[in-house]
């Protein structure tokens, strides 16, 4: 095989095969980032409507 031969193997075959690995890859670690981040941004909602709750009941809200 020449060098044209061995550049056509790198191109067609291992370049497709290392770009499926990394978008594999990326989309897992997206999925265990993605959860967590939905978790912390649910739990700060969950703060935030308890601590305006709070001020509403106290009658510091401020909205007269």
């Amino acid at each position: 095989m020449d060098a044209a031969g061995g550049s056509w193997g790198i191109i067609n075959i291992v370049g497709p095969l290392l770009l499926a690995a990394v978008l594999l890859w990326v989309l897992l670690r997206n999925r265990k980032s993605g959860k967590r981040d939905a978790d912390r941004t649910e739990q700060a909602t969950r703060d935030l409507y308890r601590e305006e709750e709070e001020k509403r009941r106290s009658g510091d809200d401020a909205t007269s």
